[in-house]
């Protein structure tokens, strides 16, 4: 069975439609003309009649009876050729065409003076012969229903056939203004199925041409937007894998090496020996607890128990918890925050954001140095600031903190850059809360962190 394109469907619905019109319109103004045409012929024969019965009654008068027409074809020939030849004002509008139909005049007991043999016609056109107010005769004609002159038929089937060419080539014109526009409209529509392929084959950088406004064109667009995104998931997940390789490499290859030490004797499994393969076992489980918080974030998955909490209250408990560490590392922590401050949100969740912060600020900040966190309710929201001291980062740096495994140092120094980890889980952790959440220099000459959480204004619920 063949299988039509869309092109060529196109092409046919267009088509069809145009043929079906121009047929149409074709037997319609052909039964239009030959009605027209039959009733052209009608008003003229009646005209006829008409200064005929004038003309045999001024006759009559003259010669004062039928004698002279009894017969006399000839003599009813020439009076309507006289009509023709000579039009007067009044019969201006007379056509010079011949007999149409049969003519018969007959006298006031309806006596066959001059026509054709056998019976009058029951119907047709007929016009009385007046003398003085009194009826004399009767011109009488039959109906014109149909064409019967040779010159009428030939005329009309001319105008049959000149009708059917202009169908034609009406076709033939249609045929091509609609493959051209069914080419033209469809010519988008084959880049994106084009392009359609190309992504289902892996082709992330192709990309499809937008030249229109309308709808064609804006679906390109988001075409091009859909190949964009899914270009950089994919470079984002060859990343991904290529750096979730090297966080395990490293601490396998030192669990490797210090187990075939043990085993071959050049380290004795002393308490330090021991230390150490627990340290690089903690940096594997912290590495696959972070990634299976940050997949679940991702996908929504985390558990969130929502209900009205104090922000401000689990924000001291995240920094008393530090406060030990900071003072350890020689960091000072100063806090100017409102007194309270309601939000809707899981109160795990929010601690699990702010020490994450904490941990970030604690990591990443040179001693002798200092914290400052400050926050101020505006309108429906609470905004938090986490400023620290030196070292900074680079303006590229401030777009790139949030994505998975990056650290601001060029060596990846796992000691002092952790995971790069948690800044990504507090991005999600924040926008599941309906917040957002910004990095910007900080007055301080390090980092400042800004998180927009909105504020409760309804009663307590659980989710």
């Amino acid at each position: 069975m063949m299988k039509f394109g869309i092109t060529a469907k196109l092409f046919l619905a267009i088509f069809a439609t145009c043929m079906l019109v121009v047929i149409t319109m074709h037997w319609g103004v052909r039964i239009s003309f030959e009605r027209g045409f039959i009733d052209y012929i009608k008003r003229s024969n009646n005209q006829r009649i008409e200064l005929l019965s004038n003309a045999l009654a001024e006759q009559y008068q003259l010669h004062g009876d039928w004698h002279f027409l009894r017969n006399n074809d000839r003599f009813v020939y020439q009076l309507l050729r006289s009509f023709e030849q000579n039009p007067d004002e009044g019969r201006k509008n007379l056509p010079p065409h011949g007999f149409r139909t049969q003519i018969w005049v007959v006298d006031a007991m309806r006596q066959r003076l001059v026509g054709p043999s056998g019976p009058l016609p029951n119907e047709g056109p007929r016009r009385a012969i007046k003398v003085n107010g009194d009826v004399v005769g009767w011109v009488v004609s039959t109906p014109v229903e149909r064409l019967t002159r040779d010159a009428d038929i030939s005329f009309d089937a001319q105008q049959r056939r000149t009708s059917w060419l202009i169908v034609a080539l009406a076709g033939l014109l249609a045929a091509a203004v609609t493959w051209l526009t069914a080419r033209g409209l469809l010519a988008p529509v084959k880049r994106l199925v084009n392009g359609t392929h190309q992504l289902a084959t892996g082709n992330f950088s192709t990309r499809v041409m937008t030249g229109t406004q309308d709808e064609l064109g804006r679906l390109a667009k988001d075409f091009n937007q859909l190949a964009m995104s899914l270009e950089k998931n994919d470079a984002m997940r060859r990343e991904f894998m290529a750096d979730i390789s090297h966080e395990l490499r490293t601490p396998l290859t030192i669990l490797r090496g210090e187990l075939e030490a043990l085993q071959d004797g050049v380290r004795q499994p002393t308490a330090g020996s021991l230390s150490s393969l627990q340290a690089e076992v903690a940096i594997l489980t912290k590495l696959v607890d972070d990634l299976h918080q940050l997949s679940l974030s991702d996908s929504g998955a985390l558990a969130y128990r929502k209900d009205r909490v104090d922000a401000i209250h689990l924000l001291d408990i995240a920094v008393a918890s530090f406060g030990a560490r900071f003072r350890l590392k020689g960091l000072e922590i100063t806090q100017s925050l409102p007194g309270k401050a309601w939000v809707f949100g899981d109160p795990d969740r929010l601690t699990q954001l702010f020490l994450n912060l904490l941990e970030n600020n604690l990591r990443y900040t040179d001693a002798p140095g200092r914290l400052i966190i400050d926050g101020e309710i505006q309108a429906d929201s609470l905004l938090l600031r986490w400023q620290d001291s030196a070292p900074g980062v680079d303006d590229p740096q401030l777009t790139q903190i949030f994505e998975r495994f990056y650290r601001t140092e060029g060596s990846r120094n796992r000691a002092s850059g952790g995971s790069g980890l948690g800044l990504p889980i507090c991005q999600n952790i924040v926008e599941a809360h309906g917040g957002h959440i910004r990095a910007a220099h900080s007055p301080l000459g390090g980092l400042q962190i800004t998180v927009q959480l909105p504020l409760d204004s309804q009663t307590p619920r659980m989710i």
